[in-house]
């Protein structure tokens, strides 16, 4: 089968599109013929070899595939051939076949289309668990997301407003404030004021009656995370999913302490090796808001398997407004 192989550990040129062996599915396992899979950030980290964990060389990159299946494994009893289903594949997903165990596996909706399925896929699971796992979200309560015209950015204002939160959307520049109000903010922090450290705090105090936001989704890190932790409320909650920004904060918890905040983590890997069933609830919810018109689909860029490199190299230079898919076939 073709395949994006990734024989040593580096930078995108050192992946190519080659040949591999097609896998097929052992007992408990579904395999389907990849339609479509998003491409993240995260492939360029384990492309690099600095990803939490090292795929064995050689490997195929890219996570959460989605498709058709065309055969099961003994004792698989949810899926049969011709279902469409979402893999929870941590690698091995820029190829025209996968394979993954039957409980991690999501059943897609029949008429949910494959681009959309995959551009939806790892930003709105990160999003819905840092939202309702470790946020605990109730209506009425306001939520800061900063990266906010990226995937989890944008899926994050989606899922905020769906389960009734108020939404400000951090953005670096005016000309990106169309695609976080296309996506549902109420209003917008600008992240290229002068002083960051105090202007953050005032912008969100000037929203919040001086209170704060209850809820800060944070992709980035570095100096924003650093402004944005005394923007927070009292009893304010702090989730961490990213380091984009390139540096990696850390925080005096005597501030922690005076304002009662917390500041967890958000990996969802873990969530889909460790928890497996709370993944599938998650998913059955996110479809639903989808069905029912509170989710739309997001910007995305289709690129066809042989332009991988160029799908990367957008991902890589910052030139991406929402999401970027390969495309298996026409």
């Amino acid at each position: 089968m073709r395949a994006v192989v990734v024989r040593e550990f580096g930078g995108i040129e050192k992946a190519a599109l080659g040949e591999m062996p097609k896998p097929e599915p052992k007992a408990g396992e579904v395999m389907i013929e990849v339609h479509a899979v998003s491409v993240n950030f995260v492939d360029l980290v384990m492309m690099s070899g600095t990803y939490q964990f090292k795929p064995t060389l050689p490997f195929i990159p890219g996570k959460l595939p989605v498709g058709i299946v065309t055969a099961v494994g003994a004792g698989v009893t949810r899926f049969k051939p011709g279902d469409h289903a979402l893999l929870m594949a941590e690698s091995s997903s820029f190829a025209e076949f996968s394979v993954m165990p039957e409980n991690q596996c999501i059943k897609l909706p029949p008429n949910l289309p494959f681009e959309e399925a995959a551009s939806m896929a790892l930003v709105y699971d990160t999003a819905y668990f840092a939202l309702k796992d470790r946020g605990r979200i109730a209506p009425g309560e306001t939520v800061l997301v900063l990266g906010a015209t990226g995937g989890v950015g944008l899926a994050a204002i989606q899922l905020a407003k769906a389960f009734g939160g108020k939404v400000f959307a951090a953005v670096s520049s005016k000309s990106k404030e169309d695609i976080v109000r296309d996506a549902g903010a109420d209003a917008i922090v600008d992240l290229s004021v002068p002083d960051l450290h105090e202007s953050l705090r005032q912008q969100v105090f000037a929203l919040t009656g001086k209170k704060g936001v209850d809820i800060v989704v944070d992709m980035l890190g570095g100096d924003i995370f650093d402004a944005a932790v005394r923007a927070l409320a009292w009893c304010g909650r702090l989730i961490v999913i990213g380091f984009a920004s390139g540096r990696i904060p850390s925080l005096k918890m005597n501030y922690v302490l005076v304002k009662n905040i917390e500041v967890s983590g958000m990996q969802v890997s873990d969530y889909r090796k460790r928890r497996p069933q709370d993944m599938q609830a998650a998913f059955a919810d996110i479809y639903r808001l989808h069905a029912e018109g509170k989710l739309k689909p997001l910007p995305t860029k289709a690129y066809p398997l042989e332009q991988f490199a160029d799908a990367l190299r957008d991902i890589k230079d910052r030139k991406v407004r929402g999401r970027i898919v390969l495309k298996m076939r026409s």
